[in-house]
């Protein structure tokens, strides 16, 4: 039986297209037959891009045959949530408000996967313009968890997550608000990282909370992270948010961790993000994975950041009022859908209500109008203004903590993946799966997810590590060392645990 190539991690197709015993195109048609097998069932995708791949694949396999110098990822196939806005593609950021929308340009982390050579299998589900922690909240339908198809992938980069655990993309794009990257990769058993803030640059990204939202990787591994986070981030100027400096080593640092050796390395273990309303098989992967970063020398201690508790409902003032202006720009005048009033006169103002009445799914209306009134005259020092407030008490918190030790570290969400439809009526249980997350989006630091482990349940947890702002070669350090040593404990990688989707002939 011939090898399975979608299951090689990204780093491994990249050697083996570098020794030549694979091509590109084998690759991408190899994921292609993936996605056409079990996407059906599973959903990750909205657009599939099977020509320009294969076009793609083709022109990196002539160009290495002629002795060119590629980057390292060159002809490895890659996925981009559906966010992130791609020339010639269509880009809906999970809404019918965009249905059909095809960009004039491409966003600069998108311009940096073409020009590196990776062919673009296509576009990956999500929540509604990100809003969501479930991806149940998709115009088009929801994503399933190929851990158990009647379960949740996490949100809002469900499609992501769940492309890159189903096998049918060995890397994806996603975007991180309050945990859409980390979240989702922990409920599917995948790597996902949230950069420091500005380390990414967020040019072309469908804006949601604008001083919130970072793209980042989505893998199967810490170091396959690292080489998709060296190739998308970096400064762009057209970024008034892009950090002007240069990454830190993070490959090296990938590479420096799986040699099992945190001597020297002080956690913290984050005593508000592990308490009531965490899954006891969570809190068991985790008080393991703690015991594992011991014994690879590492110093454990607790640490207490007092205003945690407060970050949720913070977040949820502020998010809702970034998107409540961020999305005024959907009015039916300009682009994507256009609804006029089914009686009376036809005026600018009777257009947009129809308009976003029709466009805007239940989730997107909801915090449209929460931030709205966060935001409206006489409320905004009650509401809006005192979240700012919250949020610099969450930062210092944090300076305070890596003043002690090198990174903290935490369950990243509190319980394995629910059912699809458990917690779409109560809008505040679904909230509260981003409440390990939230706080380094508003802090601005980088959070890594690694997968620690399989629950009870059968489904599979995630570790969270957080590091200081612009020392993101820490998470991959923490990572890559957690990932080796959990290889070990656990006789192989996690995602090996998940049990084989059925293939449509």
């Amino acid at each position: 039986m011939s090898e399975d190539l979608t299951r090689l991690t990204a780093a491994d197709m990249a050697a083996r297209l570098v020794a030549g015993t694979v091509t590109s195109v084998e690759l991408t048609q190899a994921h292609l037959d993936r996605i056409a097998a079990v996407d059906g069932d599973v959903h990750a995708f909205l657009h599939v891009s099977a020509d320009d791949a294969l076009a793609t694949a083709r022109d990196i396999d002539a160009r290495r045959v002629a002795g060119e110098d590629l980057h390292p990822l060159a002809g490895v196939p890659i996925a981009i949530k559906d966010v992130v806005v791609t020339r010639g593609m269509p880009t809906t950021a999970g809404s019918k408000i965009l249905e059909g929308w095809v960009p004039p340009y491409d966003a600069t982390l998108v311009e940096r996967v073409r020009a590196a050579g990776l062919p673009i299998l296509g576009k990956t589900n999500m929540d509604e313009f990100a809003m969501g922690s479930s991806t149940e909240h998709s115009a088009y339908g929801p994503t399933r968890n190929p851990w158990d198809l009647d379960r949740i992938p996490g949100g809002s980069g469900g499609g992501s997550a769940a492309a890159v655990a189903a096998f049918e993309a060995p890397l994806a794009v996603g975007t991180d608000t309050g945990g859409s990257i980390r979240q989702p990769g922990a409920v599917t058993g995948t790597v996902g990282v949230k950069p420091t803030y500005g380390g990414v640059s967020r040019y072309g990204l469908i804006a949601l909370a604008s001083s919130l939202d970072q793209a980042g990787p989505v893998t199967r591994t810490v170091l396959d992270s690292a080489l998709l986070h060296e190739l998308i981030g970096g400064h762009d100027p057209r970024d008034s948010t892009s950090i002007a400096e240069d990454l830190p080593p993070l490959v090296d640092a990938a590479r420096r961790g799986a040699s099992g050796d945190l001597r020297g390395m002080r956690i913290g273990v984050v005593t508000e993000l592990d308490g009531d309303g965490y899954q006891e098989g969570v809190r068991a992967r985790f008080a393991e994975s703690l015991d594992l970063l011991r014994g690879l020398g590492a110093e454990v201690v607790e640490v207490s950041c007092p205003h945690f508790e407060y970050a949720l409902g913070a977040y949820y003032l502020i998010l809702p009022s970034e998107a409540s202006s961020n999305l005024a720009k959907f009015d039916g005048m300009r682009f994507g859908l256009r609804a006029e009033p089914a009686e009376g006169p036809v005026t600018a103002e009777r257009v947009m209500a129809a308009t976003r009445g029709q466009g805007f799914g239940d989730e997107v209306k909801r915090r449209i109008i929460l931030g709205t009134y966060a935001l409206s005259a006489g409320y905004y020092d009650a509401y809006y203004g005192s979240a700012q407030k919250v949020r610099t008490l969450v930062q210092r918190d944090f300076d305070a903590a890596f003043e002690q030790v090198d990174v903290l570290v935490s369950p990243t969400a509190p319980t394995t993946a629910f059912e699809l439809g458990a917690k779409l009526d109560d809008p505040l249980a679904m909230y509260l799966n981003d409440v390990a997350t939230i706080p380094a989006n508003l802090a601005g630091v980088p959070g890594l997810s690694v997968p620690n482990g399989v629950s009870d349940d059968g489904l599979p947890v995630g570790f969270q590590v957080l590091a200081p702002a612009k020392a993101d070669d820490r998470l991959y350090r923490v990572g890559a060392a957690l990932e080796r040593a959990l290889e070990t404990s656990w006789g192989g990688p996690i995602l090996a645990q998940a049990p084989e989707l059925e293939v449509k002939p």
